[in-house]
């Protein structure tokens, strides 16, 4: 027994390094998985994530997209462009688990790039996801201190509830959200949600085609 104390004591500095050379590497990884500017996650980790979301049960998918952020860009340069892409990035996480008894949704927020943000929140009523849009507009477009100004940015949101669908993969409630969304930013912003019998659309990666980033997809796609 005490020939065994000294090689268990020898093998705790080498366990304790392999330990921390793990924990190392898990936050590597979850890094890689963040977008840098917001912390929130990428859209390869969104998806993943959100597809087992959908599959236990009611959510609501969302697709949010700033308006009038170029001008903030053109007008007070890109550093003051990424503080309102935080401060947006923080607003959409606060109502989100604001809204939910505990401060938690259980939701899945992403930046998918440039101004364009992604959510799917666990939701078993339309009447909540109503209250939750009205929040979230209000709370992105509130004015944002930054520099000793205060900035603002429009908000086109667009919805879809899966009660009303339930048969949709994440790709497609993506895409009825992001029609829903881009006819609200064509109609001057706000939020809208998606018609339970929204016709069906050409679709690329759960976005309209012709959206910067896609290309052209025959017509007949999934919803």
């Amino acid at each position: 027994m005490s020939a065994l104390l000294p090689a268990a004591a020898a093998a705790v500095p080498a366990l304790t390094g392999w330990t921390a050379h793990t924990l190392w590497l898990r936050r590597r990884l979850e890094l890689a998985r963040r977008d840098p500017l917001t912390g929130l996650w990428t859209r390869d980790a969104f998806e993943r994530r959100a597809t087992r979301l959908l599959r236990r049960g009611l959510c609501a998918v969302l697709v949010i997209d700033l308006d009038g952020f170029k001008a903030v860009n053109d007008r007070y340069g890109h550093a003051a462009g990424d503080e309102v892409i935080r401060g947006v990035a923080a607003s959409l996480t606060n109502t989100l688990d604001g809204h939910a008894p505990g401060g938690r949704t259980g939701g899945i927020l992403a930046r998918l790039g440039g101004d364009e943000f992604a959510a799917v929140v666990p939701l078993r009523s339309e009447t909540v996801l109503l209250w939750l849009l009205r929040g979230l507009h209000s709370d992105i477009t509130a004015p944002l201190p930054v520099d000793g100004r205060e900035l603002t940015v429009g908000a086109s949101i667009g919805a879809c509830w899966t009660g009303d669908a339930p048969e949709l993969d994440l790709s497609a409630a993506l895409r009825r959200a992001d029609e829903a969304m881009y006819i609200a930013k064509r109609d001057g912003g706000g939020w809208l949600t998606a018609a339970p019998d929204a016709p069906a659309f050409a679709t690329v990666h759960g976005r309209r085609a012709g959206r910067d980033g896609t290309h052209t997809a025959p017509q007949g796609g999934a919803a």
